[in-house]
């Protein structure tokens, strides 16, 4: 498949000059996962120091879109197999099928890392948000995929239970649609009882890993959404910190309590979500276009996970509800969580992009006259 965006050419040299990415990959426990299932994007983040990847809805859609040539006779392969399944049906088996073939390229990781890294994400259905038992269920199938699957499971209350159960029959957890400290925390005690229950039972847990997801950016664009709504007069580059502050706050908190799960930045928007998270046993999942970016300058890359964020940045977000309510631990209870704004807006994204799959799939196997 051809590279999405990208011209390829452009970072044919960076596959064998060491840039800030795969020195950084060499210098810190921080490890480089690639927010893209796009096989030819994943195997120049592998050269990157790339050691993982995801997939979710959006970023199926986007893949099959960008490679029509490619996926529509597939789509209509899988149509031509199955006569009797629904659009949903096809589109997902798309889905499956593309995140086994980019999950093949990271099992020399996965062998490396012995099943820490080299994990392939796989999001599990958005229409299934109200049901723990659906979810949970999907993510043992999705688990049985491949060796080196993990499964996302949103940070709801639903979600919660989900996480634990899959967590309690081996699954792999990359816990989603997460935004505030206190989901991170309510996530990392959700896997941590999933394992503790397969360990009173005997049952191993040598190779199952988790990552509790925070999208730094989307808080980011949350936090100046109010700020902008509300009106409020504050310092503007303060607002390009609101995401690395919970996300450096969760990580300090994780240490502390030694969950076995590890935090990992999405969502990015700026290269602080990359610079600033570096130097820690945490995982950092840029789109490719910002790994381009990065790989591309002359940065020196420099250990800054400890590093506090500055105090007159944490004084001018902390007049904003929305950055405390993410920030503080108990600033929003677990049964908030699917309310929550950003929960909503993301959940919501998702199941559009559910909704347009099943519209591209419609268009190739039914299409109109």
């Amino acid at each position: 498949m051809g590279t999405t965006g990208i011209n390829h050419q452009e970072f044919v040299v960076s596959t064998f000059t060491p840039g800030p990415l795969l020195t950084a990959a060499r210098s810190f426990p921080s490890v480089l996962w690639n927010d893209s299932s796009d096989l030819d994007e994943l195997r120049q983040s592998i050269s990157f120091g790339g050691v993982g990847a995801t997939c979710n809805p959006v970023i199926a859609l986007t893949t099959i879109s960008a490679h029509l040539d490619i996926w529509a006779p597939r789509i209509q392969a899988i149509a031509d197999a199955h006569p009797t399944w629904s659009e949903s049906e096809i589109g997902w088996q798309a889905v499956k099928d593309m995140s086994v073939e980019a999950a093949a390229l990271l099992e020399p990781a996965f062998e490396e890392h012995k099943g820490r890294n080299g994990r392939l994400s796989v999001q599990t259905d958005p229409r299934y948000f109200r049901n723990a038992e659906k979810l949970a269920d999907q993510a043992e199938e999705f688990h049985h995929m491949a060796k080196n699957i993990i499964v996302k499971i949103p940070a709801t209350e639903i979600g919660l239970k989900a996480i634990e159960e899959a967590t309690y029959r081996g699954v792999s957890i990359n816990v989603t649609v997460s935004f505030t400290l206190a989901q991170a925390v309510a996530s990392a005690e959700a896997i941590e009882r999933g394992l503790k229950r397969r360990e009173a039972e005997g049952l191993p847990i040598d190779g199952q890993t988790a990552v509790v997801t925070l999208m730094v950016g989307r808080l980011d664009d949350w936090v100046k959404e109010a700020v902008a709504r509300k009106g409020i007069f504050i310092d503007a580059s303060a607002l390009e910190w609101a995401g690395v502050a919970t996300f450096k706050k969760a990580y300090q908190i994780f240490q502390e309590r030694g969950y076995r799960s590890r935090v990992l930045a999405a969502a990015f928007r700026n290269v602080l979500h990359w610079t600033e998270l570096q130097g820690g046993d945490v995982v950092v999942s840029p789109p490719f276009k910002w790994q381009a970016i990065i790989n591309a300058s002359d940065y020196e890359p420099t250990a800054r996970i400890d590093v506090p964020v500055d105090e007159h940045y944490l004084k001018e977000l902390s007049r904003v509800p929305e950055f405390l309510e993410a920030y503080e631990e108990d600033g929003l209870a677990v049964e908030d969580f699917q309310n929550y704004g950003l929960t909503r807006k993301t959940l919501r994204q998702f199941l559009q992009a559910d909704a347009d799959l099943d519209t591209l799939v419609r268009n190739i196997i039914l299409p109109a006259p």
